[in-house]
């Protein structure tokens, strides 16, 4: 995403472009996987050495009520930021905590039943497990522990 396009996706949220917003979502945009709100805010840093930890904590929580920007929950883990654009899910590693994209592909609203008088907003799934890193070594932990 262009320094245009990113400008016009906050003023269509709703929010104002300013200085230090443009550079948290700059960072997000380039980059590569799904930072912590410390990650952002070193990068933010490196850019703008102004900017204070409360402000780019400020923004992120701006972004992510305005729907640019998902929060990741990780269990035991610091929660980690994606900014939207092309509508996906997240594998969630147990052990290392990596975070990464799966492809979207659509769920089954719930039931209006289960859902009682609540208002659903979005869902998105979460799959948990071993990454492509971290499934090896338990194969061979396994293989070790059984001979």
């Amino acid at each position: 995403m262009d320094a245009e396009a990113i400008k016009k996706s906050l003023e269509t949220s709703g929010l104002r472009s300013t200085p230090q917003r443009y550079a948290v979502m700059a960072v997000l945009m380039d980059y590569g996987g799904h930072p912590t709100a410390a990650e952002i805010f070193e990068a933010v840093n490196r850019l703008d050495p102004r900017s204070s930890r409360a402000t780019t904590y400020n923004n992120l929580r701006d972004l992510v009520q305005a729907g640019l920007v998902r929060e990741v929950a990780v269990e035991g883990r610091a929660a980690r930021f994606d900014a939207k654009g092309i509508r996906h899910h997240h594998f969630i590693c147990d052990r290392c905590g990596k975070v990464e994209d799966i492809d979207w592909y659509e769920l089954p609203k719930p039931a209006p039943v289960s859902l009682g008088k609540r208002i659903l907003r979005e869902y998105e799934l979460i799959v948990r497990g071993l990454c492509t890193q971290c499934a090896p070594r338990r194969a061979i932990r396994a293989r070790v522990g059984a001979g």
